[in-house]
C-alpha cells in the first residue's frame, strides 16, 4: 500500500513539486512568525540569563523589571553579602530610557554597574572595550551600526551627553536594547546615591541557588528574592501578557493562512489525481485501501512540505540577523511540534474529503472525468 501511494504520488512530478512547494511556502509563514515571538521574547531577559548572577535580590513585591521600580537602600548589598553560602554580592541600578544616537531615538534598559563588578556587566564585546570610565557608555551593535555611530562618537543617555565605549552583541531586539554605564554615572544623574535597584548574587560553590535564596528572604527585610530561572520567568510572563493580544492577533492570522494553503493544496491535489484512483478502483481496490492511499500520499506531500518548510525557516533564522540583528528568529521545538501535528491532522481531513466523493463514483465515471 505504501508503495502504490509512493508510486502514484510520484507519477506526475511537477504537480509533486507545485504541491510540496506550496504547503512548504504556507508552513513556512507559519513557522516564521511564531521564530520571530520567540526571539524577541528571548531578548528580553538577555540581560537576567547573561548577568552572571545566580540569585536576584529586589525590593520587596517586585519580581520583574519591566513596568516596575525597584529601590533598596545601599545598605542591603552588605546584609545579602553576609549571608551563608553568597560568595559575591553586587550592587546595579537599572532604568528603562531613550538614547538619542545619530539623531535616532531607541528605547534602552539602561543599567548601571560599578566599574570594578565581577558580574552584571557586557558579557560580548565586538568593539572597544568593557572597561567604563566617567562619562563612558557601552550600546548594543546593531543600534550603534542603525544610528550611523561607533567607538568614539557622542550619544545622550539619562539625558547626559556620554562617549561610546564599547559595542556589545546579543543585547537587542525589535522593540528595545541594553545599555551599561558606570553606576557612579547613573546615581549622581539620577540623584540618591545610597539607593540601588538590585542586587546581584553569586552563591558559593557547592550551594544551591533556591536555598541561597530562602536564606536570603529570611535574614534579610524589606527585599524580593529570586533565583534566575524565577525571575527570568516572571519576566517572560509579563512581557507575554503585554503584548498577548498583539501576538494572538499575528499568531491567529499567520496560522490560519499557512494552515488554509496547506488545506487547498491537498485538496486540489487529491481532486486532481482522481483518474488515477478511478483506475486503482477498477482494478479492484477497496475503498478503505482507497482511503489510506489518499491519506498516506497526503502525509507524504506535507511531510515533505514541513522538511522544506523548516528548512527554509531556519535558513532565515540564521540570514535574517547577519543583515539586521534587532529581527531574531528563533525556533522551540514546542512550536515545530505544534505545526506538524496540527498540519497533519488538517492534510489527513482535506484528503479523505474529496476521498469520500471518489470513492462513491463508479469506476468508469471517474476515469472519464478530468
Amino acid at each position: 500500500m505504501f508503495r502504490l501511494a509512493v508510486r502514484n504520488l510520484t507519477q506526475d512530478k511537477t504537480r509533486l513539486v507545485i504541491s510540496v512547494v506550496g504547503t512548504g511556502l504556507a508552513l513556512t509563514l507559519v513557522l516564521f512568525f511564531g521564530a520571530v515571538f520567540t526571539g524577541a521574547t528571548g531578548r528580553i531577559t538577555a540581560y537576567i540569563d547573561c548577568a552572571g548572577a545566580d540569585v536576584w535580590v529586589s525590593q520587596a513585591g517586585v519580581r520583574t523589571m519591566h513596568m516596575s521600580t525597584s529601590a533598596l537602600p545601599a545598605s542591603v548589598t552588605g546584609e545579602v553579602k553576609a549571608v551563608r553560602g553568597v560568595e559575591q554580592a553586587v550592587p546595579i541600578l537599572y532604568a528603562e530610557d531613550m538614547i538619542d544616537a545619530g539623531g535616532d531615538q531607541y528605547i534602552a534598559y539602561v543599567f548601571g554597574v560599578p566599574s570594578d563588578a565581577p558580574m552584571g556587566g557586557p558579557w560580548r564585546i565586538v568593539d572597544g572595550t568593557s572597561a567604563l570610565g566617567p562619562g563612558d557608555v557601552i550600546v548594543d551593535h546593531a543600534i550603534a551600526a542603525q544610528s550611523g555611530v561607533g567607538v568614539g562618537d557622542r550619544i545622550t543617555v539619562l539625558g547626559q551627553e556620554m562617549r561610546i565605549a564599547g559595542l556589545t552583541s546579543g543585547t537587542s531586539s525589535l522593540v528595545s536594547s541594553v545599555t551599561f554605564v558606570r553606576m557612579e554615572d547613573f546615581a549622581q544623574v539620577r540623584g540618591g546615591g545610597d539607593v540601588i535597584s538590585f542586587v546581584l548574587v553569586k552563591v558559593a560553590p557547592g550551594e544551591s541557588p533556591a536555598a541561597v535564596s530562602s536564606r536570603i528572604a529570611e535574614s534579610v527585610d524589606g527585599v524580593t528574592v529570586q533565583t534566575r530561572g524565577q525571575f527570568a520567568a516572571q519576566e517572560r510572563k509579563l512581557v507575554g501578557d503585554m503584548s498577548a493580544d498583539l501576538i494572538n492577533i499575528m499568531n491567529t492570522a499567520g496560522y490560519l493562512t499557512g494552515l488554509a494553503v496547506v488545506v487547498l493544496t491537498v485538496y486540489i491535489a487529491t481532486i486532481a489525481r482522481r483518474r488515477e484512483y478511478g483506475v486503482l478502483k477498477a482494478m479492484g481496490v477497496r475503498n478503505s485501501r482507497l482511503y489510506q492511499i489518499v491519506v498516506v500520499q497526503a502525509l507524504l506531500a506535507v511531510a515533505m512540505g514541513f522538511v522544506a518548510g523548516l528548512g527554509i525557516t531556519l535558513l532565515l533564522s540564521a540570514v535574517i540577523p547577519r543583515f539586521n540583528e534587532l529581527l531574531v528568529l528563533s525556533l522551540s521545538t514546542g512550536a515545530v511540534l505544534r505545526v506538524a501535528v496540527i498540519s497533519t491532522l488538517l492534510a489527513g481531513v482535506a484528503a479523505l474529503l474529496p476521498a469520500r466523493q471518489i470513492a462513491g463514483l463508479e469506476p468508469a465515471a471517474v476515469t472519464r472525468r478530468r
